[in-house]
């Protein structure tokens, strides 16, 4: 009998890339925190009009990825394919106090063509801001963004930035396109040349060459924005001017969810192949809650992928993300309890620590040791019991003398040395600086 294997488009992650994944969600945690922005936790599906009324039927994710099924009740759901709309539903449905600033971190599933940074199960880091339609929270929200990517040691990147317009001036715009699209439909690609008087925005997110090439001369958006959409990206750019971040004007930037308005913007790591570089984005959505049946509220939010994001640390060759490998291993020659209440002492410290089980040899204890990638052992036997005394033993070194063998060795260069129990965490910490 055959084994089972992760489904096609999905993965496993562990060892060394869990560790990182791990970092990578750390480091957003605290820098989201910094901005004062607390934690949602919503559920993975929902009613499918969620997506439906919030995304748009006619998105590509609605129509071609969304993972629906009825559950035993007899009720249409659908997984969720992206984080935004699930957070406006939980606030229309709890109204918690404005403004809300949020964040989150989910899997999302989408049905498409796996290849690399894209799965059909990925995982999304967002944030969302609820309650203000002014244009220096757009400017708090991209750069919350960025300060998260620099944190992690990101540097080639590209900021993309444009204006979806409102209700008073996107309807012009995209009848205006419209026509343009009809004029040219015979060089659009197969798909968009039967589809694009649906909604013709979506020729401009087309990434087939066919459509790219027609959008490059279309129409411009930027072109036909009324007075005060053109006010709103004025304060955006000029916002982001001040705060250092260089932007650039991408017209077709019209992302591939209906929801957007206004602001709409794109991180890509220039480090990674063209045609799958996008880091992460959004953009302001302002009638979103009163399209899932609650009160108008202007939001603005983005999600950034931890797969792709982790490719673009590879490719950027950053390799202090966080691995994981614990710094001090816990040898313990006495049945296990010491071993118990000394990482526990070094734990409490900040001290990333482990241990081996089940009674084993000082050599298999030494071994994993090794294995495990730490620093530095601390060993307790018979011998320090009787003492007060711990053994440090430096793991950087080939030989594997046993406790109370070494005990003339002085400082953190010293392959080992015995210390008093009382001044574990000094030593320790000496050790490791």
């Amino acid at each position: 009998m055959s084994a089972f294997k992760a489904p096609i488009g999905t993965r496993d992650v562990l060892g060394e890339e869990g560790a990182r994944f791990a970092a990578v969600v750390s480091r957003f945690g605290r820098t989201v925190g910094l901005f004062g922005y607390e934690l949602v936790v919503s559920p993975m599906f929902e009613d499918v009009g969620v997506f439906r009324r919030g995304v748009g039927e006619e998105s590509e994710v609605v129509t071609k990825e969304m993972y629906v099924f009825e559950d035993k009740g007899g009720r249409s759901l659908a997984l969720r394919p992206e984080g935004t709309a699930s957070v406006v539903r939980a606030y229309v449905q709890h109204r918690p106090p404005l403004p809300w600033r949020c964040w989150y971190l989910t899997p999302a599933f989408r049905y498409e063509h796996p290849q690399a940074g894209r799965y059909r199960q990925h995982h999304q880091l967002g944030a969302e801001a609820l309650g203000s339609a002014d244009p220096e929270l757009d400017v708090e929200v991209i750069g919350l963004l960025a300060t998260f990517y620099r944190a992690l040691g990101l540097r080639r990147l590209e900021l993309k930035l444009s204006s979806m317009g409102d209700g008073a001036c996107m309807p012009a715009y995209r009848a205006l396109l419209a026509g343009y699209l009809e004029s040219r439909s015979a060089e659009l690609c197969a798909e968009h040349r039967l589809r694009y008087s649906r909604n013709p925005l979506r020729v401009l997110d087309c990434k087939k060459p066919e459509c790219r090439l027609v959008a490059e001369a279309a129409p411009r958006l930027a072109d036909a924005l009324c007075g005060p959409c053109r006010d709103h990206f004025g304060r955006v750019t000029s916002g982001l001017d001040a705060l250092g971040i260089p932007w650039r004007h991408d017209h077709t930037l019209v992302r591939g969810l209906d929801y957007y308005t206004r602001t709409t913007f794109e991180f890509a790591a220039t480090a990674l192949d063209s045609a799958q570089n996008g880091l992460g984005g959004g953009g302001r959505y302002d009638g979103l809650a009163e399209a899932l049946g609650g009160p108008p509220t202007p939001g603005i939010g983005f999600g950034t992928g931890v797969e792709r994001i982790l490719l673009a640390c590879e490719a950027e060759e950053l390799a202090d993300l966080g691995t994981g490998v614990p710094q001090v291993f816990v040898v313990d020659l006495l049945g296990g309890r010491a071993a118990t209440l000394l990482a526990d002492e070094l734990r409490r410290a900040g001290v990333s620590t482990t241990r081996a089980f089940d009674d084993r040899s000082l050599k298999a204890q030494l071994r994993q040791a090794d294995r495990s990638g730490a620093r530095l052992a601390v060993i307790v036997g018979p011998d320090e019991e009787a003492t007060g005394t711990v053994t440090l033993r430096s793991l950087r070194r080939d030989s594997v003398a046993g406790p109370g063998e070494a005990d003339a060795a002085e400082g953190p260069g010293a392959e080992q040395r015995r210390v008093g129990r009382q001044d574990l965490l000094a030593a320790v910490s000496g050790w490791l600086r």
